[in-house]
């Protein structure tokens, strides 16, 4: 495995990272493949200042691996080559390549209409992609695009302090109005912490709705796939827990599962797989 996508992918989310390792050695290094493009993506839109000139170079490096051509840079060329191979749906990548390129100009949604855009991009594709890798029937495609959005809604809930800190808002912005809150800075939410509970109890109630309909796609899974995909869905639901018992702390940190959690949970769905 190439340590440049190992580091990348470590560095990027312990909670997949570890899931990831009860994958075969050939699943395992292709999901090291996509997880690097993506996270790779994401880190530069995501960094302060935002770096939008080496965005648009990997975006244009990328387009022109697909049609041949050697970038020498390692996650591109493998991703690439994960895309042909694996036949990825290329409109997949646009979408995500275009969701990334969003949050260089976009900063709020006004509605879940609008949002809903932002993520089949960010994350249904990725799940869309991942189906693929693990050579997944078609059936399980919904399912699928609901995990990844789920997933993504839960960091979305998780993060609303740091997204602030970016000058973002990944909700839509006429429900936090409904629940009377001027933003989601904590300044305002503490003036009306009955509205700010309400408003994430509802994210959090979407993340279960989302959830409910991914874990129907299970029995699509082949058992040894579905240890890390358990345990990383797992892992989201349990933040999500941990949320909704004190909305509030997600201005004081971000909840992240330990690794001794991850590898538990692992070690349990091996023994019931």
């Amino acid at each position: 495995m190439n340590p440049i996508h190992k580091r990348i992918f470590k560095n990027g989310s312990k909670t997949y990272y570890y899931s990831s390792f009860f994958f075969p050695p050939n699943v395992k290094e292709d999901v090291f493949k996509l997880y690097s493009f993506v996270r790779k993506a994401d880190d530069y839109v995501d960094s302060v200042p935002q770096q939008k000139t080496e965005f648009y170079s990997f975006k244009d490096l990328y387009e022109r691996a697909l049609e041949g051509e050697v970038s020498g840079n390692i996650v591109i060329d493998s991703f690439a080559e994960l895309v042909e191979r694996r036949s990825f749906d290329t409109s997949w990548v646009e979408a995500f390549l275009y969701s990334m390129e969003s949050d260089l100009y976009i900063n709020s949604y006004e509605t879940m209409t609008s949002l809903r855009k932002y993520l089949y991009g960010s994350a249904e594709v990725v799940g869309l992609m991942m189906a693929r890798v693990l050579d997944l029937p078609e059936e399980s495609y919904n399912s699928a695009m609901h995990l990844g959005r789920a997933m993504q809604y839960v960091n979305f809930i998780r993060d609303i302090n740091e997204d602030l800190w970016l000058g973002r808002n990944y909700f839509p912005r006429k429900e936090f109005l409904e629940n009377n809150l001027v933003s989601l800075e904590q300044q305002d939410t503490i003036k009306n912490p009955t509205g700010f509970k309400r408003f994430v109890l509802t994210q959090l109630a979407r993340f279960n709705e989302w959830q409910a309909e991914a874990e129907k796609g299970f029995k699509y899974i082949p058992k040894r796939y579905l240890i890390p995909i358990k345990t990383a869905s797992e892992m989201y639901k349990w933040t999500a827990r941990v949320i909704e018992k004190d909305p509030f702390i997600v201005y004081d940190r971000k909840i992240k599962p330990s690794i001794q959690r991850i590898v538990a949970n692992i070690g349990k769905n091996a023994v019931f797989a």
